[in-house]
């Protein structure tokens, strides 16, 4: 056990799974807060200190992807989705809508626990928020914006962390198979074409500027020449 005493917002409305979650994260040090509804987790982010966020999508007042949409406005705070829903598609939804992680349930304890750990070190590694520039794209990280030209650029989670990712290794070739491990996570089993829709749409919001983003071949994408 360690001798941390992160606090984990469980947000889920079975009791069962609720109870067997906190369980396994308290028996690694960490603090467990409970949530049984969307509104509850909103509240809780807003008023207490919360390191990690797990959250079932099939809340009884909201749904966790409203959940994840809402705090995505203010906080960056890691949110683990733990959820029934196994559909690639929904899992993409979730991942672009701002969630860090999916499990499908029924999930193992060493699973669930490790995804926590592994949040919690990014979280640690993570520099202090700077701002990236590229010819006209601005990219703040503290504002969590992008502006081209000087103009709002509005990007949703997924596209702003997939610009992100490109121009912090700009001139580097990167394939689908790393953007999806390093901008979806390393769970995300979707097929190369969920990056290229992303691709796409993001090189459209960009307008003129979206041509940055080149096409390697067979091979995956880059920012730079």
């Amino acid at each position: 056990m360690n001798d941390t005493k992160e606090n984990i917002l469980v947000v889920e409305d079975d009791m069962q799974i609720r109870n067997f979650i906190c369980y396994s994260v308290r028996n690694e040090g960490y603090n467990c807060k409970i949530a049984v509804t969307g509104t509850q987790a909103i509240n809780t982010v807003l008023n207490e200190s919360v390191d990690v966020i797990i959250l079932d999508l099939g809340l009884p007042d909201i749904d966790g992807i409203d959940v994840i949409n809402e705090i995505r406005q203010w906080s960056e705070i890691p949110i683990i989705v733990v959820s029934a829903r196994d559909q690639d598609k929904e899992k993409a939804y979730a991942l672009d809508m701002g969630a860090d992680d999916y499990i499908s349930k029924p999930f193992g304890v060493m699973e669930l626990v490790s995804r926590v750990k592994a949040l919690l070190r990014r979280c640690e590694r993570k520099e202090s928020a700077t701002v990236l520039e590229y010819e006209n794209i601005k990219v703040d990280d503290f504002k969590h914006t992008v502006s081209v030209n000087g103009e709002p650029c509005v990007l949703t989670y997924k596209e702003y962390e997939l610009l992100k990712y490109l121009i912090v290794n700009k001139d580097i070739v990167l394939t689908r198979e790393k953007l999806l491990e390093k901008v979806w996570g390393y769970d995300f089993s979707g097929e190369s074409r969920t990056v290229d829709a992303h691709i796409k749409t993001l090189r459209q919001k960009l307008g003129d500027s979206g041509s940055i983003i080149k096409t390697v071949r067979h091979v995956g994408y880059k920012v730079g020449e």
